[in-house]
């Protein structure tokens, strides 16, 4: 039911609209004065306020400015038996959404109330959107990996300083720059997002700095490019390694100058742009190549931020999974189910080389695929599980990104299968594999491995 407040200091005009608005099914509660207002604003949380201007005491005026500074929420239409333009001016600044005059005719304050409503749900609809969409790109884990970048986020995001996120593919390193955007002064500016990998080198150009019509083949109109589209915001150019060499030279001039030139042009746009680059290569490596400007990653490289794989955060897996399963149920409608704890320590255990987004996709699939109410063991090791041998190990294997992936899950792999064999006695799988117990106490915490039940 619409909760609707009245805030009058006549009598008569708080029974009638309270008669009207009752008749009409919505919930209605009056108050006299501009300090029961409030109070009764707090408390009822309405849809609509209907505020009387001059009243004793404190005036409707100061009552909407303190509505504003609360963040009430409900919106507000003044009410005044001494209305001016001035004042509806005035009111209108201070946040107002309509202004009626006294006497009031009922057809127009029902329609003012509809419109008023109908402006209500899209405002809440808007506000539930952006809260899915923070929820999609929020940074979720208590690790101490993920604190620590949590911790420099906090630090950075408030200042304008250029930020590197490094760290392998599928991380989040796109998290990190909605986080750190979120965080900045520029929050109610653009999020600009340029994939400078997906993008072919011969378009890179246009598509960073826009281009004029005519100015190559298919340049068919004048076309504005990220950095002139991120002005007053951030700039997100993920997978910056994989950029040119002429295009790193127009980015350098952009976060030197300020300024940009379209392709074809030679007018300079300045822009006030933050950037915020990511990539999963090395780019001390690839200037030694030649592959990057030097200068270029020192611009960029302000602050560093790397994301950590999901192997050094194998504690944040219970929590991710229960992240993800909660966004399922919200976007898809999917009933509810949980993990029995045997799976989630299975999904710990996963060497994940495709990190968070490859744990995301596994927990989707057993939430789809997966039979009952819970999500066991079995379906785990059915659908997203890795076996002690076979082809399903090589394939972990042959997946990684790196030669350092592949051998961390070589070894984890024919650690668990040795203590398998010998029934988890870790004397006589130390003796067999010719390794000191200690350090095979010390494999079997690093991989996090658990006996099977």
């Amino acid at each position: 039911m619409t909760r609707l407040l009245v805030i009058d200091d006549e009598h008569g005009i708080r029974s009638a609209l309270r008669q009207v608005f009752e008749y009409e099914g919505h919930e209605v509660r009056v108050a006299e004065d501009g300090h029961e207002g409030l109070r009764m604003a707090a408390d009822f949380n309405p849809d609509v306020i209907f505020l009387d201007v001059k009243m004793p005491g404190i005036d409707g005026l100061e009552v909407l400015e303190k509505l504003g500074e609360q963040d009430m929420g409900g919106i507000v239409v003044m009410i005044s038996g001494h209305g001016t333009i001035d004042t509806a001016v005035h009111a209108t600044r201070k946040g107002a959404y309509d202004f009626l005059e006294k006497p009031l005719d009922t057809d127009r304050l029902l329609v003012t109330l509809r419109r008023a409503l109908e402006l209500r749900g899209l405002t809440q609809s808007v506000t539930d959107l952006r809260n899915q969409i923070e929820s999609r790109y929020e940074i979720v884990g208590t690790s101490h990996p993920i604190r620590q970048v949590l911790d420099r986020i906090e630090r950075v995001g408030p200042t304008d300083a250029r930020v590197l996120v490094t760290g392998e593919n599928g991380t989040g390193k796109e998290l990190v720059a909605r986080a750190i955007h979120r965080l900045s002064p520029r929050a109610s500016g653009p999020f600009v997002e340029v994939n400078c990998a997906a993008i072919p080198s011969e378009l890179i150009e246009s598509a960073l700095f826009g281009h004029l019509k005519g100015s190559f083949t298919g340049a068919v109109a004048d076309h504005e490019g990220k950095f002139e589209q991120a002005h007053g915001g951030t700039l997100f150019l993920d997978e910056v390694g994989d950029m040119s060499l002429q295009a790193q030279a127009k980015v350098l001039r952009a976060l030197e100058q300020g300024v940009v030139s379209r392709v074809g042009g030679k007018k300079s746009i300045e822009v006030d742009v933050r950037v915020v680059a990511a990539t999963n290569k090395d780019l001390e490596h690839e200037i030694t190549g030649r592959a990057f400007r030097e200068d270029l990653y020192y611009r960029l490289n302000v602050v560093p931020i790397h994301m950590p794989p999901l192997r050094d955060r194998r504690d944040d897996v219970p929590m991710l999974v229960q992240h993800f399963t909660d966004l399922m149920f919200s976007r898809d409608g999917l009933s509810p189910r949980s993990f029995e704890m045997a799976a989630i320590e299975r999904l710990q255990n996963l060497p994940w080389p495709g990190n968070v987004r490859e744990l995301r996709n596994t927990v989707e699939r057993l939430l789809i695929l997966s039979s009952g109410d819970t999500v066991r063991l079995e379906d785990v090791d059915m659908l997203a599980g890795e076996r002690s041998s076979g082809p399903r190990v090589e394939g972990h294997l042959l997946s990684s990104d790196t030669f350092s992936d592949f051998k961390h899950g070589a070894e984890r792999a024919f650690i668990n299968k040795k203590l398998q064999e010998h029934d988890w006695n870790v004397a006589e799988t130390a003796r067999r594999i010719d390794m000191p117990r200690s350090n095979l106490y010390k494999k079997i915490e690093k991989y996090g491995l658990i006996r099977d039940s």
